[in-house]
């Protein structure tokens, strides 16, 4: 029933499931049961379409998702982009299950190479979508009928020094499926690139993946599933060579002579995390319940005497986080026309804040001293959602539902959130929908952590201001309304539209060398938007495109003050001003067509630039880039297929700022990635 946008299927891959296949299946859809779409505007992503993307697999999730509508990038390479001109504020789910925050950075933890479907969810969410709401990532793995056994192996890379091994495998045993991925990824181009130049300086990335997913059925009513992730990343932070020295600084431990190229600060990331769930499937009555964990940890390693010596201050920082909890979900068919549903979840989460500053003292004489602030807090978030789909009529369905959320952070909130949504079916081929939520959104424990503030006063690191009230949860009302419609059996086109009213709207901002955010909040905020979307599918032939228009304002920081100049403070309390992730202007689209066994395929991304200059007042220069690719899959005697594959990226070589380094909590410039050449080879086991 929800408003689905489903990305082209780009392929016949569909098997019949049966045996354990067909157990796991039918658990897989009483699962999804549990978590309806009802109302919210959904785009689906399926295994055949990935593959064929431009990279496939081989392809970030993040890069994946910017083929859906709303959704823009900025820095990619480190794992940022924004759904509906919101920072952050995304949920990723696996096989029903919410994966708990982390560590706010730039790795990737999750990787397209184990996922069977993904599918983005945004608007006015049913009551069982709480906290993170901009967008749902939901993932489910590869299972029942999608998953085949076998496996692959394979190895990917080209320009930027790319190697990228892969390996994944799934079976099945006794009344076992299993599926195993992992791979490797070394690179020149880890984090963009500050400059326009075709090569980064001091760039290089080594990351490994690893996924496995077991599920066995106990019963024909039951069934243990276990999820295991973990992701090791190490960068090294480019270089924009030819900076001056930080206002008034000479010298740092003697050294008076310094040269930005050389500057040598890394960064080291670790995710792992790990689920268990246990499922029951009856008659007229579904539920899981899952425990999940997760620690995340975060490491930025300064070049001490240059950040000196170039920004003033050199911050050695680390962050970690354990995040365990509970999750429950339930699904009662009371009768033909009402379905219950309802559900928990609670977690406890402890982190620790570290960060050791080298600076001067603020008559910049060299004399370098240290200062140290540690923070350590165990904190809790629990909610609870009750909502019922009422099938009124064959072709209208109202879903109503009620959730309550409580924080004990560094803030202690709570509150009750209403929903509503209506689905209107007039034709099978016509869908109208209508909904609206209340939000209650709690900053990421580690972004919220407060700061030793009055310690950096008399330094070179002294803010302007040492104001700094606590990071509060964001609470709003969303509006959305849309439709999609079936034009002819192979065209669908799509229409929607969103309001959101915020208090206290969550922002983050890079305010320091380290790629590490800080959050904050403004008193108000307004985001608003329409999108566009339309799918076609002809035989062999598929494409998709979408366009977005969208706005996202705020006034007055209320929090975290010490971030910002004076000057900043002033102006944004007296004026509404754009958020520096909001771009105006978003599309995308895409097409694959298989010629006998070879596949072409492209996509395409156009931004009118997110914003930039004093107070957010600008923006910089608009974009539009696209990549190509063919893979051919070569049968062979008395074996598995070989498929082998080229792709170019940013096949034009444009040149393009996501970032130019001004703006509200945007510390340095970014480039997208030039022109690059890949290359794969991997067979089926």
């Amino acid at each position: 029933m929800e408003a689905q946008r489903s990305a082209p299927p780009r392929g016949n891959t569909t098997t019949q499931p049966t045996g354990l296949a067909a157990q796991n299946t039918q658990f897989d859809i009483a699962r999804d049961n549990l978590s309806p779409r009802f109302g919210a505007s959904t785009f689906d992503i399926n295994r055949q379409f990935i593959e064929t993307l431009p990279q496939g697999t081989d392809s970030s999730v993040n890069k994946v998702l910017l083929q859906a509508p709303g959704v823009s990038q900025d820095s990619i390479a480190s794992g940022e982009l924004h759904v509906r001109n919101e920072h952050g504020n995304v949920q990723y789910r696996i096989n029903g299950i919410t994966l708990p925050d982390g560590i706010s950075g730039f790795g990737h933890v999750l990787d397209t190479g184990f996922m069977g479907s993904i599918a983005l969810i945004t608007g006015a969410l049913p009551a069982q979508y709480g906290l993170r709401t901009a967008g749902i990532v939901d993932i489910q793995t590869k299972s029942g009928s999608s998953l085949v056994p076998g496996g692959r192996v394979g190895i990917y890379g080209g320009s930027f020094d790319t190697v990228t091994p892969s390996f994944d495998y799934s079976g099945r045993i006794g009344q076992t499926e299993y599926s195993f991925f992992a791979r490797g990824f070394t690179s020149n181009l880890g984090i963009e690139n500050p400059t326009d130049s075709l090569h980064a300086i001091h760039d290089r990335t080594y990351q490994g993946n690893f996924f496995s997913y077991t599920s066995t059925i106990l019963d024909k009513n039951t069934r243990v599933a276990t999820i295991f992730g973990n992701t090791t990343n190490r960068f090294q932070i480019p270089n924009n060579p030819n900076q001056p020295f930080a206002d008034g600084v000479t010298s740092a431990f003697g050294t008076t002579s310094f040269a930005s190229q050389n500057l040598n600060e890394k960064q080291a990331e670790q995710n792992t995390f790990a689920v268990i769930a246990l499922q029951k499937s009856a008659p007229g009555l579904d539920w899981q319940v899952a425990g999940f964990t997760r620690y995340s940890a975060l490491h930025f390693i300064p070049d001490t005497v240059g950040d000196i010596l170039f920004n003033g201050v050199a911050s050695d920082v680390y962050r970690r986080s354990i995040n365990s909890g509970m999750q429950g979900d339930g699904a009662l068919r009371i009768n033909e026309a009402h379905t219950l549903r309802a559900g928990f979840a609670f977690s406890g989460e402890n982190t620790k804040n570290s960060n050791i500053s080298t600076v001067l003292p603020d008559t910049l004489v060299d004399a370098p001293f240290t200062l140290i602030d540690d923070n350590s807090k165990t904190g809790w978030i629990a909610g609870a959602y009750v909502q019922d789909e009422w099938k009124i009529t064959g072709w209208l369905t109202l879903n109503v539902g009620l959730r309550f959320d409580q924080m004990w952070q560094f803030v202690n909130a709570n509150q009750l959130s209403p929903r509503a949504n209506l689905v209107f079916t007039p034709t099978e081929s016509t869908t109208f929908h209508a909904g609206y939520a209340r939000y209650f959104t709690p900053p990421p424990q580690a972004v919220a952590a407060p700061v030793n503030v009055a310690a950096f006063a008399g330094t070179s690191a002294a803010p302007e201001t040492i104001q700094q009230s606590p990071v509060q949860p964001e609470r709003s009302h969303y509006f959305d309304v849309g439709m999609t419609q079936k034009i002819t059996p192979g065209l669908k086109v799509g229409i929607d539209a969103y309001y959101k009213i915020a208090k206290n709207l969550l922002d983050d901002g890079q305010f320091g060398s380290a790629l590490i955010l800080n959050g904050f909040n403004y008193e108000r905020g307004i985001n608003e938007g329409v999108e566009l979307s339309a799918q076609y599918t002809s035989g062999n032939f598929n494409a998709y495109g979408n366009l977005t228009w969208a706005r996202q304002v705020a006034t007055n920081i209320v929090s975290n003050q010490y971030l910002f100049g004076l000057d900043e403070l002033d102006f944004i309390a007296h004026n509404w001003v754009a958020t520096d992730h909001a771009q105006q202007w978003t599309a995308s689209a895409g097409a694959s067509y298989l010629w006998r066994a070879t596949r072409f395929s492209i996509d395409m991304v156009y931004g009118s630039g997110l914003r930039s200059g004093d107070f957010n007042t600008d923006h910089v220069a608009p974009y539009a880039t696209a990549n190509v690719g063919v893979s051919h899959e070569f049968k062979v005697p008395d074996g598995k297929p070989i498929t082998v594959r080229l792709d170019v990226v940013n096949v034009t070589d444009t040149i393009y700022r996501l970032r130019d380094g001004s703006g509200i909590g945007v510390f340095a410039p970014q480039f997208g990635m030039r022109r690059g050449y890949f290359v794969g080879l991997s067979q089926k086991l």
